[in-house]
């Protein structure tokens, strides 16, 4: 009689990971949906000190991150918290919400994304914007539209822009 296989085991150490810029955080790619048969991707976001991410919600999956160093500030609907390391939130599909580093000190977080699959839209962000920002911003709205992305433009964005003296995405 055979022995059955094991089942696949991926193995990311620390410092690995192909690493990318978003615009405003970075990424790093640790867990693809091929390595959980689609249940969830891992990734990393380094955040700049002033960072901000663009309003947005997602169509498709929820989100939780983990805080692992510096400070960072949630908004999901009317809710708003800054977390230090250790800090875990909940990001549902279809609320809006931004992250922004709300410290003086860059900021990492532990994103965990279910199912797999939005991972992909930030590989393809990263290589649209290898080369500097889009020239047309039609190519932004169409990358967000394959993957369920929404942005929004809330009426709270600019007191946050205020109090922790962010960077503003464009046209805000």
């Amino acid at each position: 009689m055979t022995e059955p296989s094991a089942p696949p085991v991926t193995i990311v150490r620390p410092g690995e990971g192909a690493e990318g810029f978003l615009g405003s955080i970075g990424v790093v790619f640790k867990l693809w949906g091929d390595d959980t048969d689609g249940a969830l991707s891992v990734v990393e976001h380094p955040f700049p000190v002033g960072a901000l991410v663009p309003p947005h919600l997602h169509t498709r999956e929820d989100e939780y991150s983990i805080v692992t160093e510096g400070e960072i500030g949630f908004r999901s609907g009317d809710r708003e918290t800054v977390l230090g390391p250790g800090g875990y939130i909940t990001k549902p599909r279809g609320e809006l919400h931004t992250m922004w580093n709300a410290g003086p000190a860059p900021a990492r977080m532990i994103e965990i994304i279910s199912p797999a699959g939005f991972e992909h839209c930030f590989r393809e962000m990263v290589d649209m914007l290898s080369d500097g920002p889009p020239s047309a911003g039609d190519e932004v709205e169409a990358l967000a539209a394959k993957y369920g992305l929404e942005f929004g433009r809330p009426t709270w964005l600019p007191d946050i822009v205020s109090r922790y003296g962010l960077t503003p995405p464009p046209g805000f």
